[in-house]
């Protein structure tokens, strides 16, 4: 099946910058989008960002003008490029893709990587 592998979670400082990569690979039939969603502790799974196969965006308000979802479809990847960061964007982050299987749409979900926003 569809195979979505995180990259770029780590340490940052508050106010830094980090950009978080995910990799889509496998028997991927149709892409309607991708995006992020993250888990902080103690906190339900928010999504955060997502992008539609035609390029239209949909952020968070919590992380508006922050935050820019970007992909290469080319590559099947999804970016989201993190600026000014928080301490309360620190969470695990979710890649996710949404697409059409046989029985209707279809949500596929990474491991997550974990940002930890911290001096």
């Amino acid at each position: 099946q569809v195979q979505l592998v995180e990259s770029g979670g780590g340490l940052v400082q508050p106010g830094g910058s980090l950009r978080l990569s995910c990799a889509a690979s496998g028997s991927i039939f149709s892409i309607n989008a991708m995006g992020w969603s993250r888990q902080a502790l103690g906190k339900e799974r928010e999504l955060v960002a997502r992008i539609t196969s035609t390029g239209n965006t949909n952020i968070a308000d919590s992380v508006k003008g922050r935050f820019t979802i970007s992909r290469d479809n080319a590559k099947n990847t999804v970016y989201l490029q993190m600026s000014s960061l928080k301490p309360e964007d620190m969470a695990v982050y979710y890649c996710n893709l949404r697409g059409l299987g046989n029985y209707g749409v279809v949500d596929y979900w990474g491991k997550g990587t974990l940002v930890t926003v911290s001096s």
